[in-house]
């Protein structure tokens, strides 16, 4: 006999397992919310939030050294203190966690302080006490976590979960990885006074992005100071008495304080219980689902990075309302996971929603590439060697806008806003009617006039 009762029972306390603790709750279900960490997840305890908060810490560096061209001078060179930064995230992010908490609790939601298991289509185990909740529906939003490698030395290699935490700034440090985790801690790192490298085992960073965002990027941190080492990985590492020692797969060896591997995230699927359960698993090593976010299981769902479908916050949210609706709100509702806006906070950052030129070219019977690449307005006081670069990606048989990709400062509010229209399917011919707004970097959007390139399919 179950100790509990509950309709819906949530194993995870992100932002996509709180969002459907707390709509299924408004409608009126009785749920059980349970987090074995804290609650908030990835994105508030070690992921989006406090990575965005050293992004801001990481700029001022450039805005230093940008202020002089404009006629500021500083009284004293600027000083960095890590722990008072380290300080004040941890300061904010224990905030955000008693506001989700307060809000699930408010909404009538229960929390669980415990790991939870799956014994069985509608049985949970928390494994703190022993007690099994009877539950008409179960949710699996557990997330996911970083994937390290298994090479000699790991164990002195960091993943971005202890980037928050560290006691000092590492001066020299080595980062693999091609990723958006990678490039962003590459940037807050060297922004922040260390000197970094970027290890890639690919021809370039940012895989999956389009080609000329990846290119461009590169050369804008290489322009700043980053090294890239590409077509290699880091085969081990050794502890010396003041460093490590990090040996690349070509034979390199690089000396640094500190290692950090960002190669990718895996979906928190062991230890759950979902063999037993009978819940499967997707090729891509998450939860699979239907299109209502449904396991293999009827009475079983999953949300967010755990399914491994697009990892990101915003994402898990949307798919946590809609599932707390379909269930329990009597909207039957569909996440439309098209046209999502994704952000890069490398220096200098990225913007981006749609396709990318490449997958327009392989999908798509005509296209037209609008792109301009130039020196903004602020550059030409404070003499920074930057280029901002904006390309739009046309369907040139109905002339509708299927891609925006940004790279420069602001890139990821900009984004936002042209992401409603692309959403909308506006045209080019929309972009060009709409009146610029001077001096932006955000009017070159509606101002490329001729295409750079024209492509058809025979």
């Amino acid at each position: 006999m179950a100790d509990q009762e509950v309709d819906l029972f949530v194993i995870g306390a992100g932002s996509g397992g709180v969002r459907a603790a707390r709509i299924a709750a408004s409608y009126g279900a009785r749920v059980q919310v349970a987090e074995e960490f804290r609650v908030g997840g990835t994105c508030v305890i070690r992921g989006c939030v406090p990575k965005k908060l050293l992004v801001y810490a990481s700029r001022f560096s450039h805005e230093f050294e940008d202020a002089v061209g404009f006629g500021w001078t500083l009284p004293a060179e600027p000083t960095f203190d890590w722990p008072t930064l380290i300080a004040g995230k941890d300061k904010e992010i224990t905030r955000l966690e008693a506001i989700y908490a307060s809000n699930l609790e408010r909404s009538g939601a229960t929390i669980v302080k415990s790991r939870a298991v799956i014994e069985d289509a509608n049985t949970v185990r928390i494994e703190t006490t022993g007690e099994r909740v009877k539950a008409k529906h179960i949710l699996i939003a557990t997330g996911g976590a970083p994937t390290m490698e298994r090479i000699p030395g790991i164990e002195h290699v960091i993943s971005s979960n202890e980037a928050f935490d560290l006691k000092a700034l590492p001066q020299h440090v080595v980062v693999q990885g091609g990723g958006y985790i990678a490039v962003e801690f590459a940037a807050i790192f060297h922004g922040l006074g260390a000197d970094v490298t970027l290890v890639y085992r690919g021809e370039n960073i940012l895989r999956g992005f389009d080609d000329d965002v990846r290119t461009h990027l590169r050369t804008e941190m290489e322009t700043r100071g980053i090294k890239i080492i590409t077509g290699v990985t880091v085969a081990s590492v050794e502890k010396t008495e003041k460093a490590y020692k990090a040996k690349l797969s070509d034979g390199i060896e690089l000396v640094a304080d500190q290692v950090m591997f960002a190669i990718g995230r895996s979906p928190l699927v062991g230890g759950l219980g979902l063999e037993a359960a009978g819940v499967r698993l997707a090729d891509n090593g998450g939860i699979a689902v239907d299109e209502y976010s449904r396991t293999s299981v009827p009475s079983i769902y999953a949300i967010g990075d755990v399914t491994n479908r697009i990892n990101l916050t915003p994402v898990a949210i949307r798919e946590g309302h809609a599932l707390a609706d379909s269930l329990f709100g009597n909207k039957p509702t569909i996440v439309d996971h098209s046209d999502v806006p994704s952000a890069v906070f490398s220096d200098p950052e990225i913007g981006c929603v749609g396709m990318t030129e490449q997958q327009a070219r392989a999908k798509l019977d005509k296209v037209d590439i609008f792109r301009t690449v130039f020196r903004p307005l602020k550059a030409t006081l404070s003499l920074r060697d930057s280029r901002v670069l904006m390309k739009l990606v046309v369907d040139g048989s109905n002339d509708r806008v299927v891609g925006c990709h940004i790279v420069g400062e602001g890139a990821a509010e900009m984004v936002q806003a042209v992401a409603i229209a692309v959403k909308m399917k506006a045209t080019k011919a929309d972009f060009d009617a709409t009146v610029a707004l001077h001096p932006t970097a955000a009017e070159e959007l509606v101002t490329m006039r001729q295409p750079t390139a024209r492509y058809s399919r025979p």
